[in-house]
């Protein structure tokens, strides 16, 4: 009887261990697990700015057009071609493991049934719907993260000043019983309420905010907005433009040069407008947005790669076909793409680097055709084989110069594959090597690459 009860008290303490366990809310590590490794999102921008062709919110903000103009076009908004599970499709498809949609951008219109302001597609346009949920649940169904980008700058809300011609906007957005309060407090209650709306419903895996310059750190109250979106949701991730209460930074069109610290995102257009416009005709060549991926991926970041979807909810045949070609790319270089970690540091390699996440395998990204021999530097490891990725080519290789009684490796002299496979965008060369790697930085001392 005595050890009966040993064992049920034992039993209780491990079931109540295995509860607390479940119950504890994960740290930053485990929320950005997923996206350390994501290496591919989507980026959907889709409002009234696409009806007419022109500057998502920023043509009000530059008097391009008159705000009664501007909103006019939500009559042209129709969604009526919307297909979320087809584009959820297509994402997984070309290997991307995330998405994220524009919720509210700085124009105010939500594309949601908020209840905090009838400027939404629900009530003001064709469209009389709430396009987020079928968007999210598309994503779930394919094993997909879904991202929601929020705008903090409203430039519609009455409480929220701006810089252009706007009228009187009360009746688009109900002020029963905050009368009492400031304007801005009034506008604070208004944002979080509508994120607390998105958090309740969706529960966003990731939330890209924009808008932040407009105002203080405290102005936002991003320390408290912070708190209350982990209590909503334990698990989400924050971009940086919430101030410095973001988990992970995020550029913008220009890939940075010196490899970021930390958790990263590079944000890119496919040509040069965020939102849908059929005037912008300068769309980036194939081999630049797959050379982009693979710059952005051998630094440790994820690619965001825009699109800006048209009115009818379709997406632009010249966007599609890009998405495509990056995913055919992808799908030969899966192994290159999505079992490594950020490669090698400037000077090893003339060209981006990835390293397996055993740090066994190091693979070296060919951007155009390599003269005479590829040149390896300050391995110290002895390599088993170079081969060229998706083909059966085994590559020649030798090793010159160096001081094996100082640790100096000298340099790995690589055969150049044959023209038949060299691959159209980005040749990768994977070098298997004896143990994890380990580099000579310019003393005598090896160094392991964490």
């Amino acid at each position: 009887m005595k050890y009966i009860r040993t064992i049920c008290i034992l039993v209780l303490l491990i079931i109540g261990n295995l509860m607390i366990a479940q119950n504890k809310e994960p740290t930053e590590e485990e929320r950005l697990a997923w996206f350390k490794d994501a290496k591919l999102g989507v980026f959907i921008h889709w409002g009234y700015y696409g009806v007419n062709g022109i500057a998502e919110s920023w043509s009000l903000y530059h008097k391009k057009i008159s705000y009664e103009k501007y909103m006019k076009q939500g009559d042209g908004f129709t969604a009526k071609d919307y297909d979320p599970v087809k584009w959820a499709k297509l994402f997984k498809k070309i290997g991307a493991r995330y998405s994220v949609m524009t919720t509210k951008h700085h124009d105010g219109v939500s594309l949601w049934d908020t209840k905090y302001s009838t400027l939404n597609v629900k009530e003001k346009t064709p469209a009389n719907r709430d396009l987020i949920r079928p968007y999210v649940e598309a994503l779930r169904n394919e094993g997909l993260k879904v991202g929601l980008y929020y705008s903090l700058c409203d430039w519609s809300h009455p409480d929220y000043d701006v810089v252009f011609p706007r009228p009187d906007t009360k009746n688009d957005y109900p002020q029963q019983g905050l009368k009492n309060l400031t304007r801005w407090e009034r506008f604070v209650r208004f944002y979080k309420g509508q994120l607390k709306e998105l958090s309740n419903r969706y529960q966003p895996d990731l939330y890209w905010f924009d808008g932040d310059w407009e105002k203080s750190s405290e102005e936002w109250r991003a320390q408290s907005l912070k708190d209350s979106l982990l209590s909503w949701n334990p698990k989400t991730i924050v971009n940086s433009r919430l101030k410095t209460y973001g988990d992970y930074s995020t550029p913008e069109q220009g890939i940075p040069v010196v490899r970021p610290k930390g958790p990263w995102e590079f944000c890119m257009t496919m040509n040069d407008n965020w939102g849908y416009f059929p005037s912008d005709t300068n769309y980036k060549p194939f081999s630049q947005i797959i050379r982009t991926f693979v710059e952005v991926i051998a630094s440790g970041g994820n690619l965001l790669l825009n699109i800006g979807m048209k009115p009818d909810g379709t997406i632009p045949k010249e966007q599609e076909e890009r998405l495509e070609v990056l995913g055919s790319w992808i799908d030969i270089h899966k192994k290159v793409v999505f079992d490594t970690k950020a490669g090698l540091p400037y000077g090893h390699f003339y060209g981006p680097t990835l390293l397996s996440k055993d740090a066994t395998k190091l693979y070296l990204c060919l951007f155009d055709e390599p003269k005479n021999y590829i040149s390896l530097k300050g391995i110290q490891n002895k390599i088993k084989s170079i081969k060229v990725v998706g083909k059966e080519q085994e590559l020649a290789f030798v090793r010159n110069g160096g001081a094996s009684w100082n640790n100096i490796p000298g340099i790995v002299r690589i055969e150049v594959p044959k023209k038949e496979n060299l691959n159209t965008y980005v040749t990768v060369l994977e070098v298997e090597l004896e143990g994890e790697l380990k580099l000579y930085r310019g003393h005598g001392n090896a160094v392991e690459l964490n």
